[in-house]
């Protein structure tokens, strides 16, 4: 029995989707245990691509249970039309592997708006969210105001709880965001319509899942977003509304820290961002516009271009601390290729201090020079490599020196977006040494 967490170390958009369909083969259950619609995983198999928003990336093997946490935040209306998707792609035949969980919380119409509305009044000091209503419905579930996907499955509490949240939610979106209120009857058939159709989904997932374990299954636990932009330990308030780390696992699908074996991190060969807040080695130039092209950085779930960088070492070392990690997934590598040389960023450098670790004042961090190693690059295809020796000599030099600024094992590394594009060193799932 192995039950193994896979987040992301960076600021989201490492390849974790890709990362968690190729452990799916090991694994008997994949939960998704935190955020919203406002992550999207991209799967490639043989020539078919696949944008996973809200259901786990395991979806695309058959027979692998598939589960949404009770730490999820659920738009019905999105996650019908991704389970339409699936099926009309031949996925997700049998309707015994999808679980969601009751006590996950609804994004509802009124949360969307607010999310908009609220970025649109900011201006310039906006957050940069996707507007898809995830920080919005998470108040409301820390408030103690929230609807939850139980909820849906029974009309009656549903319209009770729905009139006297729109009682309070209509005069804030009139009088303080100026903008339009909603009408009752609208919002409780649509989602009425929306539960008749989940409800066949719905269970306690804690139960569930920890019955799975006692019977020597295998688990794996997928994050959304990365591990800076979590709503506590991330580049605060330029953060995501959940607990990304790998505590927030046990959380988001009601199961306890000493049933999790290996804690997997994500990270890319080099660094990326999405949206506003501090990125030290952020390059503004020819350099990460290449890097852009040549990794195709654009969000999966807004298209937005992504920010691109060298390889943050204090970031990943935060990462490796917050989440207790046992091993590094490194995707991207095939990316790299064709610079002549490649720069990795071991500290920092504010005013006459030098910095072995992320600061936590944002405005620290925004003033932060990184000090930068230079190491040789590589040329040529990698995509066909399938064991570490197959790569270039600089390439296994760079990966060799991430794991001694780290101090982790890098057990996988990724040379392309297929699953047969991948080194697998060590399968987290057959505890042992890394097999190169």
């Amino acid at each position: 029995m192995a039950n193994i967490i896979v987040i992301g170390m960076q600021w989201g958009d490492e390849g974790k989707g890709k990362i968690v369909d190729l452990l799916t083969e090991f694994a008997h259950v994949v939960v998704r245990f935190q955020g919203g619609n406002n992550a999207g995983h991209t799967v490639v198999v043989g020539q078919q691509k696949v944008i996973l928003h809200l259901i786990p990336s395991g979806a695309l093997y058959p027979q692998k249970k598939c589960v949404i946490g009770n730490g999820v935040v659920v738009d019905p209306q999105v996650l019908l039309a991704e389970i339409d998707e699936l099926q009309k792609r031949g996925y997700f035949k049998d309707d015994d592997q999808l679980l969601i969980s009751e006590d996950a919380h609804l994004i509802m119409p009124y949360h969307r708006r607010m999310d908009v509305a609220r970025e649109r009044m900011k201006g310039e000091g906006k957050i940069g969210t996707t507007g898809r209503g995830i920080g919005p419905a998470y108040e409301d579930k820390v408030a103690r105001d929230g609807i939850r996907v139980g909820d849906l499955c029974n009309p009656k509490i549903f319209r009770k709880k729905l009139e006297a949240t729109l009682a309070f939610k209509n005069p804030c979106l009139e009088t303080c965001l100026q903008d339009k209120g909603f009408n009752l009857e609208t919002i409780f058939q649509e989602y009425n319509g929306y539960g008749e159709r989940l409800k066949k989904y719905v269970t306690d997932i804690s139960v569930f899942i920890n019955n799975r374990i006692k019977e020597g299954q295998h688990i794996l636990l997928e994050g959304a977003q990365g591990t800076h932009l979590d709503v506590d330990h991330g580049t605060y308030p330029f953060v995501t509304s959940s607990n990304t780390v790998a505590g927030g696992a046990c959380t988001g699908a009601g199961i306890g820290p000493t049933k999790i074996t290996e804690v997997i991190g994500v990270s890319k060969a080099y660094t990326t961002r999405v949206g506003e807040g501090p990125f030290p080695t952020e390059l503004k130039d020819e350099v990460g516009e290449r890097m852009r092209e040549r990794g195709r950085e654009f969000g999966a779930t807004t298209g937005r271009p992504r920010r691109c960088g060298w390889l943050d070492i204090p970031l990943l070392r935060d990462a490796i601390r917050l989440n207790g990690l046992t091993g590094i997934a490194l995707t991207k590598m095939d990316v790299l290729s064709e610079f002549e040389t490649l720069k990795i960023c071991t500290s920092y450098r504010h005013r006459d201090e030098r910095c072995q670790e992320v600061p936590s004042s944002i405005e620290v961090l925004q003033e932060c020079v990184p000090a930068y190693e230079e190491i040789p690059g590589w040329k040529g295809e990698m995509r066909n490599a399938r064991d570490f020796k197959d790569l270039p000599p600089q390439a296994q030099d760079y990966v060799r020196r991430i794991e001694e600024l780290t101090a982790t094992e890098v057990i996988l590394v990724s040379v392309g977006e297929r699953r047969e594009e991948t080194i697998l060193r060590r399968n987290p799932f057959e505890r042992g040494p890394c097999l190169s």
